[in-house]
């Protein structure tokens, strides 16, 4: 129903009922979601989304430290993602102050864990469904829906971790990924320790995308910080 492109976007999902959270992840990421990070309070959700740049959120309005629509402004000072406000069944003035502030959904509690896959997934998809699956770079074309890299005549396929890393790449054209980002991208949460591997997957990577992979100029490393991925425009 949803492309993986889609699945591969990162979630914040934000609540203090650790059971919920539980729930939730699984059920998103037995749906094939996998970039998802959790938080209990406002604190937690703010530093969390400064590192992570979530894609969309997910925010309860009651939570201990605040509120959902205080995090809600918090996160418009330095995002503009999609939010799914979560409220409290009968909380009608709730879910009317979410829409009014400019929430794109809510959800009210308890919910059925097909509902949530439906209105995450809908959410992207209004957001980020109609994204190129081609891009251009200097020497060579990315097809994301076939998974390749088209080099004049040759098709070149891309590896699971090599997709993911372009994918994230792509996400932040024109700036700098971290490594850390990088890692969770292509490993998952607990990314540390990969970072040697992922400079095997970018050499791997260089070698498919650029013309002379020892002087990139699509893939560009920005010492101590991480990679960029520069796209054509024309």
């Amino acid at each position: 129903m949803f492309s993986s492109q889609l699945k591969s976007r990162r979630i914040l999902f934000v609540d203090d009922e650790q059971a919920l959270l539980d729930m939730a992840v699984s059920i998103l990421k037995d749906s094939g979601f996998e970039n998802i990070k959790t938080a209990a309070t406002v604190r937690e959700a703010v530093e969390i989304a400064k590192s992570f740049s979530p894609e969309l959120a997910v925010l309860d309005v009651m939570l201990p430290d605040g509120n959902g629509f205080t995090l809600y402004e918090k996160l418009r000072t330095f995002t503009d993602i999609p939010v799914l406000f979560l409220t409290a069944l009968g909380e009608d003035a709730d879910r009317i102050r979410g829409l009014e502030i400019g929430a794109d959904d809510y959800m009210v509690k308890p919910f059925l864990g097909k509902e949530l896959v439906l209105r995450i997934g809908n959410i992207l998809k209004r957001y980020y469904g109609k994204e190129d699956p081609l891009v251009q770079l200097a020497g060579c074309v990315i097809d994301f829906a076939r998974a390749e890299v088209i080099k004049g005549e040759e098709r070149l396929s891309l590896t699971a971790k090599e997709y993911n890393i372009l994918q994230a790449l792509c996400r932040n054209e024109g700036r700098i990924v971290t490594i850390d980002q990088l890692c969770e991208a292509a490993w998952g949460e607990n990314p540390y320790g990969y970072e040697n591997s992922l400079m095997a997957h970018i050499c791997r990577i260089r070698e498919k995308i650029e013309h002379n992979p020892s002087k990139p100029v699509s893939l560009t490393t920005v010492k101590g910080l991480g990679y960029k991925l520069t796209v054509r425009k024309d």
